[in-house]
């Protein structure tokens, strides 16, 4: 039999924000790989558009309305994902919001707790939920945070979104010790500057593009398709022993 272990066929994967941006990059090349796919948004419009999108490779897609930063709402979303595809063997804790500031200074403390709620808690709720069910089963599974490269360079009027990625990579790392007797395996991905809703307004600045984008040794902006490679190896049986692991992917902007 040929070794085949990116094929994804009969597993099922979850990706959270998984209707545009990365989450729809990653969520997309998970479908072409073979797994079935819930996405959580809590865009209904945005969801449909994504599932139809992903459909046409022939897997099974489904979608729920969700705010990550419900605990509540989780936990039923993913008692629901588990009852409508059967099981969950990767789950993609990616999404997030930003909230810029002029400065430390006046950045408010609602913007601040809307960050965190997101961010951070969410990513709390389903990996939680996630880890609930992967270790009471055989098969173990994969659990993966989306951070950021704010996590580990600084991020200037933006405390409390790296303060959020920060938290995701230690989550991740306490998370792949914990639950790794149980074949969990846990990582997160580092995204770099990539082409989203997210980073609309620095696209559109052309001293953006001058001093930071001209520094990416890739010399070009990311896109959501450059993250289906690592979804799916981080799904596949490929990445079977690989954990707490951080992989940026950012052009090797980091580095230079």
């Amino acid at each position: 039999m040929a070794y085949s272990p990116f094929d994804l066929t009969g597993k099922v994967a979850l990706v959270t924000g998984g209707n545009r941006g990365i989450g729809l990059g990653m969520a997309d090349a998970l479908a072409q790989a073979g797994a079935d796919v819930m996405i959580w948004g809590t865009n209904r419009t945005a969801n449909e558009t994504a599932a139809r999108q992903l459909s046409a490779h022939g897997r099974r897609v489904i979608t729920n309305v969700v705010n990550v930063a419900d605990e509540a709402a989780v936990d039923q979303a993913f008692a629901d994902t588990v009852a409508q595809l059967g099981r969950v063997d990767s789950v993609f804790a990616n999404a997030g919001i930003g909230r810029g500031a002029k400065s430390l200074m006046e950045m408010s403390t609602q913007d601040y707790r809307d960050v965190l709620a997101v961010n951070q808690d969410g990513v709390f709720f389903t990996l939680r939920a996630a880890a609930r069910h992967m270790s009471t089963r055989p098969g173990g599974g994969s659990l993966v945070g989306v951070a950021s490269l704010a996590a580990i360079e600084g991020a200037a009027r933006n405390q409390h979104y790296a303060a959020t990625k920060g938290a995701v990579i230690s989550m991740i790392r306490a998370t792949a010790v914990e639950l790794a007797r149980y074949g969990v395996r846990a990582n997160a991905i580092l995204p770099g500057w990539i082409e989203t809703d997210m980073t609309a307004k620095a696209q559109e600045n052309p001293a953006f593009a001058e001093k930071v984008i001209s520094r990416v040794p890739a010399r070009r902006w990311g896109t959501p398709k450059d993250f289906g490679g690592i979804a799916v190896y981080l799904a596949s049986d490929a990445s079977s022993f690989h954990s707490g692991d951080t992989f940026v992917i950012d052009g090797g902007y980091a580095i230079f």
